[in-house]
């Protein structure tokens, strides 16, 4: 079977492969991209990570997966869809949109450039799903806007406290956002 790629004009957004958490790691863990996610991980956490998006992609046929600059042939990030996770939340089993950018391509539209090519994929491969939802921290501005952009409307009914992080931790809240019927 053909490794999953999708490509958009600047990107390939890909299926992981065994090799790609260090360069992951290296682009990603950073102050300035971990500030919403609760800080820098350890080198296990990024080998987890590749081994739960390889397992979404053989189960589901999507996963958050990898992005790369095209011009680059760079790992510079995440973007896809992803089943939600977290049991006990209105996320749990929602079709959830997801990215991560390496802060060297902030500001340059690589982050809606693979959510739209994300949106449309799920139009055209996971219609009966009815919607994507995608949530965050209060605080990160950029991901809210990005999922206005993307006509993601803000839903405060479905705000969860974030089940990984404990009672009183900054980051433990977080906002959803939905993009109803996106066939």
């Amino acid at each position: 079977m053909a490794e999953f790629c999708l490509e958009t004009d600047r990107l390939w957004l890909r299926a992981w492969r065994s090799g790609d958490a260090e360069p992951f790691r290296r682009s990603l863990d950073t102050d300035e991209v971990t500030r919403w996610l609760g800080g820098r991980q350890p080198a296990e956490y990024y080998d987890r990570l590749c081994a739960a998006m390889q397992q979404s992609q053989a189960e589901h046929g999507h996963c958050f997966w990898i992005m790369e600059d095209k011009a680059e042939g760079a790992i510079i990030g995440f973007c896809g869809p992803r089943r939600g996770r977290h049991v006990g939340t209105p996320i749990h089993g929602a079709l959830e949109l997801g990215w991560r950018l390496a802060s060297s391509h902030w500001g340059k539209g690589y982050a809606k450039e693979a959510a739209a090519a994300t949106v449309q994929w799920c139009r055209k491969h996971r219609p009966l799903d009815g919607r994507l939802i995608a949530y965050t921290v209060p605080g990160n501005s950029a991901s809210r806007g990005l999922m206005t952009a993307l006509g993601m409307q803000r839903q405060p009914n479905m705000d969860f406290d974030h089940p990984d992080l404990p009672s009183g931790h900054p980051l433990r809240r977080h906002i959803t956002y939905t993009l109803e019927h996106p066939a």
